[in-house]
């Protein structure tokens, strides 16, 4: 017998070995592998977790009512997320905001207080729209038939401070109209405004129309012709300073979506 056979057979028995080997080696590396490759990377669930937010939003007086439904309607679609409201008149607010008081979002009756806080705010949107209205006593009894019969001295008529967004669109259409009016009081906001007419302190005020909407027979409610009025454009913006920026962008974005403008029409105001 040759001395050569038999390291033969030992160098194919070895490579057969090594050849069932390396499969092996290769599946027990690809199984590794993916398990660290899984550890890595977070799963898609996990990523689409919506993030739990405390917020707080500023806003104008005249959104009262209507953001007591918006903010539930918020947080239905978006577990985990609260909303607080803070409000006060505009010009509050903005005061508020460059004193750095903690807040996420401010939302303004007027676009020139918003304008004003560039520094603070990012870049605001328009989410709706209001007109004026004069408010006056239960049934009117002093026949108030336009904005002309404010001028009337038997006439006590309560006016927001030209400082206060409603109290500027006030001053502007009475101004153009060349009508002068001594108010008895000027008021911080456009509720309390109301207010002193529901309580008969005043005669009569100039507000927004979405502010009657709830006072019943309280008041009676005089229409100003387009052509003597005044358009109030609501904008809303994320604050630079919240610590819930992304939280605080969504919530303003979803402000313009069709079911947040649903809420806003349906409670007295005017597409943006």
């Amino acid at each position: 017998m040759s001395p050569i056979l038999p390291l033969n057979r030992r160098t194919a028995a070895l490579a057969l070995s090594a050849a069932l080997l390396v499969p092996a080696l290769a599946a027990c590396g690809s199984g590794d592998d993916k398990k660290d490759a899984a550890a890595a990377t977070p799963s898609a669930s996990a990523s689409a977790e919506p993030k739990a937010a405390n917020l707080t939003v500023l806003a104008a007086s005249s959104l009262t009512d209507v953001f007591k439904a918006l903010g539930p309607a918020y947080e239905k679609t978006h577990p985990g997320t609260k909303i607080t409201f803070s409000f006060a008149g505009s010009q509050e607010l903005a005061a508020q905001v460059k004193q750095g008081a903690p807040a996420d979002a401010l939302v303004t009756a007027d676009t020139k207080t918003m304008d004003g806080l560039k520094a603070e705010t990012n870049d605001p949107a328009i989410i709706a729209k209001n007109r004026l209205v004069i408010a006056t006593g239960k049934g009117n009894p002093f026949k108030v038939a336009g904005l002309k019969g404010l001028a009337d001295t038997k006439i006590k008529v309560v006016l927001a401070a030209p400082e206060v967004p409603v109290g500027r669109y006030s001053k502007q259409i009475l101004d153009a109209q060349k009508i002068e009016v001594k108010p008895v009081s000027q008021e911080p906001n456009v509720r309390a405004v109301l207010s002193k007419v529901e309580l008969g302190e005043a005669d009569a005020g100039l507000v927004y129309k979405t502010d009657t909407l709830k006072s019943g027979d309280k008041v009676a409610v005089v229409e100003i012709p387009d052509a003597e009025n005044a358009v109030a454009s609501y904008p809303a913006a994320s604050l630079k300073g919240s610590k819930n920026a992304e939280a605080a962008a969504a919530f303003v974005a979803w402000l313009s979506t069709p079911e947040a403008q649903k809420i806003l029409q349906d409670t007295g105001f005017q597409k943006a």
